[in-house]
């Protein structure tokens, strides 16, 4: 661990103090202030996220210069105390901290390993509000997990970067608390080199600013979001921007190289936004779309309000399943990675949903072709309502999870299946959410016990007969 240092902010930088009080008078008891942990819980991922507080807003300013593969970055965060904190930690990988303050006073820092301690100048209160401003940079370093996706996080690219960062590479880009538990409203500013896009979650702010040869892009997501559903792609990209036939914004971008499937994917993205609409519920963000990028990832990924698509022209089954993700992962995240069938298994069940939407495969039939395997494959013997850390994204998690609310549809009828589904949004609309939740507001809609079937689907290593 490097040793602690006190930064004086610069006063340019002071920030405001946001308090917070008793109210009536109350006395209330006082504890006194301890460290905040160096994780939030989950303990399949013991270091991700921290304890002791609760993020409100993060505020993101970056400057980025692909040829030299260079960020430069000031994060703002807003949050509120849940304890006395004499210090607290924030998620960040590699990148150089050169500033720290809390409340616009210099705050001592120290760094050991993806954690950065910071002891503010004088104790946070428990419930107090604070503001802590992190200036940092250097090369963004992807994280490489073959468990978890291959390659996620900051990743740059040619003209640019590919920024995607499910489960735990937000930290590779801005200091964060790195959780889904932990859901924050967001604004960026992006500057790159004129002729490059910005692109990130939410809504243009304003029109793109040009000085000095540099461009400055301004986005907000005014909903609360998942520090892994944050995006700042850039590079060179041909963009449709438009409403689909039920009124939602939809921007499409593509890379040059992916120019040809522009119309497509705005196109189906709209069709799906609004076909979702109907069988979820009200869309619960702003705007739709996606992003079509030049890097071959492998994969998609649901970055709120514009799913990314790395280095492919996806079909209509996969923008299905990322459009569903906006109600299911998105709006209603997981409170902890073990639950992942509640984002994967319902996005997987929405792409059957859509085929059987457009006169294809219906879904029972892609149930029974699954539940045809023999039982000796080794698809059966990975219980997807307790995700593994090390193989997160297992078929699975995807498949048998789509199979656990097929079963669930037959075992209740359709109109008790689509209600619930369409009540699970709504309740926990911007929020988080377990699989016990689930469970408890299937039995309570449908009036049976349904214990014996979830358990058999999600936490069995057989096949369920």
């Amino acid at each position: 661990m490097r040793s602690i240092r006190h930064v004086v902010a610069p006063v340019a930088a002071i920030l405001t103090l946001l308090g917070c009080s008793p109210t009536d008078g109350a006395v209330l008891p006082t504890r006194p202030p301890s460290a905040g942990a160096a994780g939030i819980g989950d303990r399949d991922f013991p270091l991700d996220g921290n304890g002791g507080y609760d993020v409100t807003h993060y505020g993101i300013t970056l400057g980025y210069t692909p040829a030299a593969k260079r960020l430069d970055g000031v994060t703002t965060i807003r949050a509120r105390a849940l304890q006395p904190l004499s210090r607290f930690n924030l998620d960040l990988s590699g990148l150089q901290v050169a500033e720290v303050s809390v409340d616009g006073a210099g705050a001592a820092f120290s760094r050991q390993g993806d954690e950065l301690t910071v002891v503010p100048a004088t104790p946070l209160a428990s419930g107090a509000r604070f503001t802590v401003k992190v200036g940092y940079g250097g090369e963004p370093r992807p994280i490489t997990d073959s468990g978890n996706l291959g390659t996620f996080g900051f990743i740059p690219t040619a003209d640019g970067a590919f920024v995607a960062a499910e489960p735990n590479g937000a930290k590779t880009w801005f200091p964060a608390n790195d959780h889904p538990a932990d859901k924050a409203t967001f604004d960026f500013e992006i500057t790159v080199p004129r002729g490059l896009t910005a692109l990130a979650n939410g809504e243009p702010v304003g029109e793109p600013t040009t000085s000095g040869g540099r461009t400055t892009f301004r986005w907000r997501e005014r909903h609360p979001m998942a520090t892994y559903l944050a995006t700042a792609t850039l590079g060179r990209f041909e963009l449709r921007e438009g409403r689909t036939a039920g009124g939602v914004p939809n921007v499409a971008a593509v890379d040059p190289a992916y120019r040809d499937s522009l119309d497509k994917l705005y196109t189906v993205s709209g069709e799906v936004t609004d076909h979702w609409s109907e069988v979820f519920g009200p869309y619960p963000f702003a705007s739709t779309g996606g992003v079509v990028d030049d890097y071959s990832a492998g994969y998609a990924l649901e970055t709120q309000t514009k799913p990314m698509y790395g280095g492919f022209s996806p079909d209509e089954s996969i923008i299905a399943h990322e459009i569903a993700h906006q109600w299911f992962g998105n709006s209603v995240t997981i409170q902890r990675w073990q639950d992942l069938w509640l984002n994967e298994g319902f996005a997987t069940y929405a792409e059957w949903l859509w085929s059987e939407h457009r006169g294809r495969t219906t879904a029972d039939a892609h149930f029974a072709a699954l539940h045809a395997r023999p039982a000796s494959d080794a698809f059966w013997t990975y219980p997807p309502g307790r995700a593994r850390p090390d193989d997160l994204f297992n078929d699975a998690v995807y498949k048998r999870g789509a199979m656990t609310l097929h079963a669930l549809r037959k075992e209740i009828g359709d109109r008790t299946f689509f209600a619930l589904l369409r009540e699970w949004v709504q309740r926990h609309r911007h929020g988080n959410a377990t699989t016990q939740q689930f469970v408890t507001l299937a039995e309570q809609r449908s009036g049976k016990r349904l214990d014996a079937l979830f358990d058999a689907w999600l936490f069995q290593p057989r096949r369920p007969a």
